[in-house]
């Protein structure tokens, strides 16, 4: 299973509808709430074994599975 796999796979647990592999403007087009982040964060969390740092809670780096991937794969670094 690719990174890619896994991370769609855990956004399914937030959201069933939401087609986070084809949408590239998540928060912006409020398909994500505050609360729904907080839920996307704790699943990277889980899912990645990371931390994410409250200064990383942008918008961009939430708008598409590629940019929370991207954030993930600089915390494992």
């Amino acid at each position: 299973m690719t990174d890619m796999e896994k991370l769609l796979e855990a956004l399914k647990e937030v959201d069933e509808d939401i087609d986070f592999q084809e949408e590239t403007a998540l928060i912006e087009d409020g398909l994500i709430d505050s609360l729904r982040l907080t839920e996307i964060i704790a699943v990277l969390n889980d899912a990645f074994d990371v931390y994410i740092a409250s200064k990383d809670i942008e918008p961009e780096n939430f708008n598409s599975a590629q940019a929370m991937l991207e954030l993930v794969h600089r915390y494992q670094e």
